[in-house]
């Protein structure tokens, strides 16, 4: 049993910026929250706002912006925590957060998704913590893998078509098992859940788009995938009983506004970060 890193590679673990980067200064994180969360009030479209807000923080790297952003949303003055919305809205907006974040992970990977909802969690108060939900209605079984697999084909081809078949072919040529692995994530995580509205922390089939625009764009050279995203939030517009801000959001107008808040926001947070440190041993 290895019990200790050997000093060398202990050493070696201390270069190159291992760590996560520090929120941006609550001074300008706020500014930019204020800004974009009243462009997204005239918009009705703060679900669509606190879900790429989340999104981008956590492709960002910024987990504690992650904390600092729900304590924005849950409280009428983001530095008084005696100044606290209702427990049922806050818990509304923690599970939103929660989700947004799980969704990332098909699209930024484990890592900065683990980091990110540990931000957010630490800045969870108990009685939030305590009304989420605990357990996990995404377990693979024989009785919902046929159901699960159907969800994901069918959340591929409202994004991809008319080149769904192509693209499946394509990736699937890659990798034997990749198209496989992307339909089954498709349908345990990206889609949106099948109770609806009834199920804690839901996103619907605009903001899972929502999801994969603000990760794309602020992971950065990725265009390709980006672009193919963006097709699939303008396309969320034909699906059946769409609410208002999914109407918005997968206008052009909406789409447009998606993209440069992200960009506003991407802008904030980066501004403060220092070039890489090259270490030396």
């Amino acid at each position: 049993m290895v019990k200790h890193l050997p000093q060398a590679v202990k050493q070696l673990l201390t270069l190159r910026n291992p760590e996560a980067w520090p929120s941006p200064s609550l001074e300008r994180l706020h500014s930019v929250f204020n800004r974009t969360l009243n462009e997204a009030k005239q918009r009705n479209a703060e679900n669509g706002w606190l879900v790429l807000s989340t999104c981008t923080l956590l492709t960002t790297n910024r987990p504690s912006s992650v904390g600092h952003l729900y304590r924005f949303v849950s409280r009428n003055d983001a530095s008084l925590a005696e100044s606290r919305k209702s427990l049922a809205e806050v818990v509304y907006k923690a599970a939103l957060m929660r989700e947004a974040a799980l969704k990332s992970v098909i699209f930024v990977g484990v890592p900065r998704t683990i980091l990110s909802l540990t931000g957010l969690k630490d800045s969870l108060e108990e009685d939030v913590y305590a009304a989420l939900r605990k357990t996990s209605i995404r377990d693979a079984t024989p009785q919902n893998i046929e159901a699960t697999v159907a969800r994901g084909m069918a959340l591929w081809n409202s994004i991809y078509q008319p080149h769904a078949v192509k693209l499946y072919n394509k990736l699937g040529d890659l990798h034997p098992d990749f198209i496989k692995f992307i339909i089954q994530a498709y349908g345990t995580v990206l889609a949106p859940l099948p109770r609806g509205d009834l199920e804690q922390g839901n996103l619907t089939r605009s903001l899972g788009s929502v999801v994969g625009i603000a990760t794309l764009r602020a992971e950065g050279r990725v265009g390709p995938q980006l672009t193919s995203h963006v097709f699939g939030l303008l396309k969320a517009r034909n699906e059946d009983n769409l609410n208002e801000e999914d109407k918005y959001l997968s206008s052009d107008e909406g789409t447009e506004w998606v993209i440069r808040t992200v960009d506003e926001i991407i802008d904030a947070v980066a501004s403060e970060d220092a070039p890489l440190a090259k270490g030396k041993l």
